[in-house]
């Protein structure tokens, strides 16, 4: 089965297929710090370092003058140059012999070893240690052969030392070429890491969104089937029992329920909308406070006198709190209709205060009221939580049983 990008073992899949690609590019690149684009500049520079550093080098001197072969080795060694970034083994060859046929002969002294030991660092960075080290012994061997015979041994010897700084030197910046590659390496480690854990804590986020969103969903569809049910419940019931003998009032039963069942059509596509953004906005507004009015004309429709008051001066909610306002009224009648007796009745108080929203509702029933562990009060009270207010419901002292949901406001809300 194919994983989705964003699954778990398919994201460290990959991570690990960029980190061995990664170390595939260092380890071919490893130390290459001469193998740059720039090589033909680089050998061309060198043979005129060479050339004319040696020529200034000959005044004075009593050694062979330059010839011909003389040029063309001073140049060979910075042409072998050109190689060293596919070929590392063949440049450091290469300006090796150049170097050992240039000061086997009686020519003059002079930097004609810089090639040289520019193909030694290579190589080293390159990672061909034992060969650069075989190769360099085996040319300072060549070199004492032929120059034995024309040269101290003192001079043998001191080659022979610059030889071993030379290679030294190379092992040394092969060390840092190898430790910087390493720190590059785990640079990049840690920051896919950081990339990968804020990769997690992103999906983890949207993820808790998802999951608020469908338990918002769950919790209004709950509210508006609960409560329409509850009333096409009771006016099916009210039918039933007037059909023979009070026929009209049957029909008035009739047409509540044809009501209530239009109501909890429309709310739930409202609520329903959300889950496809392509669909076509609700053509009526969330219900809010404003609707009380008719919330409570439903509950009297019903059989449950409800007496709706309102303390303070009203006034203009968010969007998302005025509806979780009302719906925290809706379930609490919903369960008095539900739990109360059918000789109940019902009072809402919303109290606007300057700093808090209070609702009230009140019923005298005397039938057992909700469990405190039902889906109703557990609803109201995480509506009431998400803006930072609380539930309180329980039994009253004379009777029935109250719900009562303080919401604060902030400075904008109250403005």
């Amino acid at each position: 089965m194919r994983h989705a990008p964003w699954h778990s073992e398919h994201r460290a899949a990959r991570l690990e297929r960029k980190f061995e690609r990664f170390e595939e590019r260092i380890e071919r690149r490893r130390g290459q710090r001469f193998n740059g684009p720039h090589a033909l500049p680089i050998a061309v520079f060198l043979a005129l370092v060479q050339v004319f550093g040696t020529r200034a080098a000959a005044y004075g001197s009593t050694a062979e003058a330059l010839d011909q072969a003389g040029y063309l080795l001073l140049v060979a060694g910075p042409a072998a140059l050109l190689f060293r970034r596919k070929l590392p083994l063949f440049a450091l060859a290469g300006a090796l012999a150049a170097t050992v046929a240039y000061f086997a002969h009686p020519y003059p002294n002079g930097p004609g070893f810089l090639a040289a030991i520019v193909a030694v660092f290579g190589a080293l960075s390159a990672g061909f240690r034992w060969l650069t080290w075989l190769a360099v012994t085996a040319a300072y061997t060549v070199y004492v052969i032929l120059a034995l015979p024309r040269t101290s041994t003192q001079h043998l010897v001191v080659v022979g030392v610059w030889c071993l700084i030379i290679a030294v030197f190379g092992e040394a910046a092969r060390v840092r070429g190898m430790r910087y590659s390493q720190m590059a390496r785990d640079r990049a480690h840690q920051e896919a890491l950081a990339r990968a854990e804020e990769e997690k804590a992103r999906k983890e986020q949207q993820r808790r969104q998802a999951s608020d969103e469908r338990l918002l969903i769950a919790r209004e569809l709950h509210d508006v089937i609960g409560h329409h049910l509850s009333l096409i419940n009771v006016q099916a019931g009210v039918g039933l029992h007037l059909m023979d003998e009070q026929p009209e009032q049957a029909r008035v039963a009739l047409s509540a329920i044809k009501h209530a069942s239009a109501e909890a059509l429309r709310e739930t596509r409202a609520v329903l909308a959300g889950l496809n953004p392509g669909e076509a906005a609700p053509r009526t507004p969330a219900p809010g406070l404003h609707d009380l009015e008719r919330l409570a004309g439903e509950a009297r429709g019903a059989g449950l006198p409800v007496t709706l008051d309102t303390v303070g001066t009203p006034r203009t909610l968010p969007p998302q709190l005025d509806r979780a306002a009302y719906r925290i009224v809706q379930e609490a009648l919903t369960n008095v209709r539900r739990h109360a007796g059918p000789e109940a009745t019902a009072t809402v108080i919303v109290a606007y205060a300057p700093r808090e929203l209070t609702l009230t509702v009140t019923d005298d029933g005397t039938a057992a009221p909700a469990g405190e562990d039902g889906n109703g009060i557990a609803g109201m009270r995480h509506r009431a939580a998400t803006f930072g207010g609380s539930v309180e419901a329980g039994p009253r002292e004379d009777g029935g049983f109250e719900v009562r949901a303080t919401i604060p406001l902030s400075e904008e809300e109250t403005t």
